[in-house]
């Protein structure tokens, strides 16, 4: 008998039996559902729609009619006015920014990791960070409009700080993930902090280095347009006077413009991507 279960115990188990042995947890499921229930409609309680605006419908379908008949004149206009070379400035605006974001957020981002400071001094940079990311970006907007006056170099300076949050964050967690029985040998030889940052950590973190300021710029490119709305330069501000002139043919040649300059970024930025990812 005993021969009998110890075969039985030997023998593997087939999918059926497998399947029939699993965890039943059906409760915690049951409690899952019912705790997300209760966010939805306690979240519901506090959003109310009182109905459209007396001219929402009037403006949905100017902005429709935009697009579909944008003013081809102004899509084609080299002047300041015209759509070239506002997202000329909205691109350079969130080139600026991520570029310098993403070299102020390098050594924010070594402050920050215990693995590489004692940990009293990462926890004030963590904290650093946390409050640059905490604050939106059209509050710093607001802040920083105070200081430099309603132009581009004041988004420069917003997107700037606002990818030092972001970056910071993704950096920090690419070093957490880096092989520390490199850092370990290094160590083991006496290399210095420096010597261990540029032989240990920095070979393996460029690539996630470079792959997390392309992602930003992304984020960037759409962010200076909604800077421009409260005067930090880029199509924001042009594109905010014409919703507010109701001239929809303009608006729907910058939509467009808009539309194309994403397409082109978001094409080329995953090539890079994915040949960073795949060596």
């Amino acid at each position: 008998m005993g021969k009998t279960i110890n075969r039985a115990l030997d023998r593997p188990m087939t999918i059926q039996e497998v399947y029939e042995a699993r965890p039943r947890l059906w409760w915690l499921y049951t409690l899952i559902v019912l705790i997300v229930a209760s966010l939805l409609t306690w979240s519901g309680t506090a959003v109310k729609f009182s109905g459209f605006a007396s001219k929402g419908i009037e403006v949905a379908k100017g902005v429709g009619n935009g697009l579909l008949h944008p003013n081809t004149s102004l899509l084609f206009n080299l002047t300041e006015e015209g759509v070239p070379y506002q997202l000329f400035q909205t691109m350079a605006i969130a080139v600026l920014g991520t570029l310098i974001g993403g070299l102020l957020a390098i050594p924010f981002s070594f402050l920050a990791s215990d693995k590489i400071v004692p940990k009293w001094i990462a926890v004030i940079f963590n904290a650093v960070i946390l409050v640059i990311r905490t604050i939106p970006s059209l509050i710093w907007a607001l802040v920083w409009i105070r200081v430099t006056g309603p132009n581009a170099f004041c988004g420069v300076v917003t997107q700037s700080v606002c990818s030092i949050g972001m970056i910071s964050k993704m950096y920090i967690t690419a070093i957490e993930d880096i092989d520390t029985r490199i850092l370990e040998s290094l160590d083991a030889s006496g290399c210095t902090t420096f010597q261990k940052i540029r032989y240990g950590i920095l070979p393996q973190i460029i690539p996630n280095f470079i792959s997390t300021v392309i992602y930003r710029f992304d984020i960037n490119v759409k962010d200076a347009t909604t800077l421009g709305i409260v005067g930090a330069g880029g199509i924001g501000a042009a594109l905010i006077q014409c919703i507010n002139s109701s001239r929809w043919s303009m608006v729907g040649s910058y939509l467009c413009g808009m539309v194309v300059l994403m397409l082109f970024i978001e094409f080329f930025s995953t090539k890079i991507r994915n040949r960073l990812t795949r060596g």
